[in-house]
């Protein structure tokens, strides 16, 4: 497979004046890993159209998201006692404040996975920021707390990773995975319950995933909510173990389940051409279905089965028919949305020891943008044929997905925050 790479040619995506865009929660303004922009630098290294690196005081996975002239990105310190929001100057680096809470007690975690995995969401007015057993905490653009929502203990052996969403005047919060697992409701000025669900996390009869038999009491979805228009209601979309589920987004009422996603899920799901579209994870399985609906809706599902060949921790991209995701692996697929089949599956490059990605695709216009964990962002075209576009490498590991506003492109490595920007893309895009 031959590699087109435009690295060191500066070259940018599309033309024309276009309207600038903020990156307000992960996954971006429509929770789907889409910007209408359509001009980004396809190519930078550590020394060409860097705008600013920013060093980061300890690892993280979570991911930035932008809103006006500011970049958040949530922050633990000493291992998770010091739980933070951290806002950063987006035309210069500098930090402007850091605020957060203290907390003392133990809580467990993947050594891979250091706490405050949960990327913030902002509605332009307030930032929240969900901490796990430390609380969920909003923050107004100046960093005085704004509330504090206390949603007690949440507690699993690999930690946390679940995004808050804001839906009108509420913020959609999964308090899990573990025990305790609860979708909660609560009111985006105050802080308040508005409604919650426990979700129990029930063991399946029999482990045919890719766990089978390496530790089958290992259970949990670190999915984040996806908040879709069905009809003539607003419904919240979570895969728990075992199931797809929609709830209401008003109270909270269970709309219609699934069954068939295995009992250890990472990625989140994608609504795409009328069609929603969820992968599990460790070798699970795929599930295809069209939202709406009421009850038990296993027998809608487009396809049966598809079990996955892949490991999936990132969230799928739909664009013209097709499906495209990274496996944890480092490979990138495609799949045709009709038939789930598979278009094309092939490893994608590397400049550093681990081509492996935990991070979601994200896509402007034709290009898919991926980090792998080497600190590569690989850009693909969104076709049917496979192409790698370029392979920008800034040499720091990284588990996060990127953010894409107003032309300029941010990455969180596990050692900084980068502010990636070509100065012939950004002055045409309008403010």
């Amino acid at each position: 497979m031959k590699i087109c790479s435009l690295i060191g040619l500066g070259l940018v995506a599309g033309t024309g004046m276009l309207q600038a865009t903020n990156w307000p929660s992960w996954r971006g303004p429509h929770q789907d890993g889409t910007t209408p922009e359509t001009r980004f630098p396809l190519s930078w290294n550590r020394d060409q159209n860097i705008k600013w690196r920013t060093p980061l005081p300890e690892a993280g996975n979570s991911s930035p998201i932008v809103w006006g002239d500011l970049v958040f990105v949530t922050q633990a310190l000493g291992d998770g006692q010091q739980r933070t929001l951290m806002a950063f100057d987006r035309q210069t680096g500098r930090l402007k404040w850091q605020k957060g809470v203290t907390y003392e007690a133990k809580d467990p975690r993947h050594q891979t996975n250091p706490h405050c995995a949960a990327s913030p969401v902002t509605d332009g007015e307030r930032v929240v920021a969900s901490f796990a057993s430390a609380g969920v905490v909003a923050y107004d653009f100046a960093g005085e707390v704004l509330w504090k929502a206390d949603l007690g203990k949440q507690v699993h052996g690999w930690g946390q990773g679940s995004s808050p969403v804001i839906h009108g005047d509420q913020v959609i919060v999964y308090h899990g995975p573990g025990e305790f697992s609860t979708l909660y409701a609560l009111n985006k000025k105050t802080g308040t319950v508005r409604w919650s669900v426990p979700l129990k996390e029930v063991h399946p009869p029999e482990r045919w995933d890719g766990f089978a038999g390496k530790n089958d009491g290992m259970i949990a979805t670190f999915s984040t909510p996806l908040v879709i228009r069905a009809g003539d209601r607003d419904e919240i979309i979570l895969p728990v173990v075992n199931q797809l589920k929609a709830f209401a987004a008003d109270s909270g009422k269970l709309q219609w389940f699934v069954d068939g996603i295995n009992p250890l899920i990472y990625s989140s799901p994608t609504l795409g051409q009328d069609t929603l579209v969820m992968f599990g994870g460790f070798f699970g399985t795929a599930v295809f279905i069209k939202p709406g609906g009421s009850g038990d809706r296993t027998g809608e599902r487009l396809f049966f089965e598809r079990r996955l060949k892949k490991h999936t921790i990132g969230s799928p991209i739909i664009k013209d028919g097709y499906i495209y995701q990274s496996s944890t692996d480092g490979f990138g697929q495609c799949f045709e949305l009709a038939t789930g089949n598979l278009v094309w599956e092939e490893r994608l490059p590397s400049t550093g020891a681990s081509g492996q990605t935990w991070t979601s695709m994200v896509r402007s216009g034709e290009h898919l943008f991926v980090v792998n964990q080497s600190g590569d962002t690989i850009i693909l075209r969104a076709a049917p044929k496979y192409e790698v576009i370029a392979t920008n490498p800034v040499g720091e590991p990284s588990n996060s997905t990127l953010a894409l506003s107003k032309g300029e492109i941010f990455l969180r490595t596990q050692a900084a925050l980068y502010c990636i920007a070509d100065p012939k893309v950004t002055a045409a895009v309008t403010p």
